[in-house]
């Protein structure tokens, strides 16, 4: 899929810049998880690079202020690197600080309904379907 993505992207003319801006983005991000101290590029991401000025999210104030205080050496190792950089902008963006998704609490499949997912599943051929059927009985709760 990402191939025909960027095949897409490839023969568009609109699409020629943006194309662009991705193939940086992500040379940009791979190096910059290469100059920052491993800890602090675990704790932040790149999430853009805009008129030669990185902006990246902090997971944390702390994370934040280091990085602001390491921005010339950063800087210096993106021109080392061949990446027109002028600046960073760190914005606090805390990585965990969603909620985990709530499961609703799963109902077991009645008799009748699993007979029929599995007359259903044997009926099909090696498929995703199938094989998504097939994981979907192994896993469900049945009523007694």
């Amino acid at each position: 899929m990402a191939d025909s993505l960027g095949n897409y992207l490839e023969a568009a003319d609109d699409s020629s810049k943006l194309l662009v801006h991705a193939r940086l983005l992500g040379r940009v991000a791979e190096i910059y998880q290469q100059i920052a101290p491993p800890h602090l590029g675990q704790a932040s991401t790149l999430a853009n690079f805009k008129s030669g000025i990185m902006v990246v999210h902090a997971s944390s104030g702390a994370v934040a202020t280091k990085l602001r205080q390491m921005t010339p050496r950063l800087v210096d190792e993106m021109l080392q690197r061949g990446i027109e950089c002028r600046g960073l902008e760190v914005k606090v963006r805390a990585l965990d600080a969603r909620p985990a998704p709530r499961l609703a609490a799963q109902k077991p499949l009645s008799v009748r309904t699993s007979q029929a997912l599995s007359a259903l599943s044997e009926s099909l051929p090696v498929s995703p379907l199938r094989g998504a059927l097939e994981k979907l009985l192994a896993r469900a709760p049945r009523e007694e």
